[in-house]
């Protein structure tokens, strides 16, 4: 694998309009995953399991128009590996959507945002400047804000958070996988065949778990699909080759600010003061990390 990805260079990387955009577009399609999770009539294991088996088609068709891949064998295990972690990061995250709020699934779920930026800096072996120490301030005490009751760790919701926190160590370990492999492979046969390797583990567990696997609405699963895997997760591995895990780890903040609303809006789950206020910080955070670094000029 190449030293020159963007990866390895937080400290210096400013993110174009486009991009950006790509980035925030992404993560509102990924935060109406919980939604597409929580009315689909099929167990939560299954239905990630369909949001890759009904992309894959896709993805795989549109990837062969860029002609033949060149794999080498390190870059197969790779790939087998995200796959894995994906899986699991799914399994995870659709347990734990279905037994606490959308937004408190969708911030736990995205516990990377905090733990990659931090990778990233290991990475380059470089202390993040004040601007960037900031953002990552503001987006972390904006994070905590935006569980807002979920402070409370009632019963109802401990184990879904506790199951979402656990799909965000997966999320992280798979972010750093594709953003390796972004070195060597472009966007669409990357996502084509990471997706192919979630398919096998996500079905093995969902039978062994007894879930329901046919649905009789496809509906939510095809919604599912297109927003979260071909459209957001398309749009998340894009810019993981362009924009550095700083401003990936501060974007994924977005998701539990649109989950919060989408609660509101769907089913009733109020926001708070602190909701509010985080929410503020994150965008805060967002707008800081994208001013030019005086140090980087």
């Amino acid at each position: 694998m190449g030293t020159n990805l963007m990866v390895n260079q937080p400290e210096s990387i400013r993110p174009g309009k486009a991009d950006f955009a790509a980035l925030l577009v992404a993560n509102v399609l990924l935060a109406l995953g919980p939604l597409f999770v929580r009315i689909a009539d099929v167990g939560p294991v299954a239905t990630g399991f369909w949001r890759m088996t009904l992309a894959f088609p896709v993805l795989a068709l549109l990837a062969a128009r860029g002609g033949p891949v060149r794999l080498s064998r390190g870059l197969v295990v790779a790939l087998i590996l995200s796959g894995l972690l994906f899986a699991a990061d799914l399994a995870s995250w659709h347990l734990g959507i279905v037994r606490t709020k959308l937004a408190n699934a969708t911030l736990f779920g995205n516990s990377a945002s905090l733990m990659f930026p931090i990778y990233g800096f290991l990475a380059a072996r470089a202390w993040p400047t004040r601007r960037q120490g900031g953002a990552l301030g503001l987006a972390a005490i904006g994070g905590v804000m935006l569980m807002g009751r979920s402070y409370e760790l009632s019963p109802e919701h401990l184990v879904g958070d506790l199951l979402c926190l656990l799909a965000g160590l997966f999320y992280t370990f798979y972010f750093v996988m594709i953003a390796r492999a972004r070195t060597a492979l472009a966007p669409l046969p990357l996502l084509a065949i990471s997706t192919l390797a979630s398919t096998v583990p996500l079905l093995l567990l969902a039978v062994s778990l007894g879930e329901r696997i046919l649905p009789s609405d496809w509906t939510p699963l095809l919604l599912l699909a297109l927003c979260s895997q071909l459209i957001g997760q398309g749009l998340l591995t894009y810019v993981l080759g362009r924009l550095s895990p700083l401003v990936i780890g501060l974007g994924l903040l977005a998701q539990p600010v649109a989950a919060a609303v989408i609660g509101l809006v769907i089913f009733g789950e109020r926001l708070g003061a602190p909701d509010l206020a985080g929410a503020v910080l994150v965008g805060l955070a967002l707008i800081l990390v994208r001013q030019p670094d005086p140090k980087a000029a």
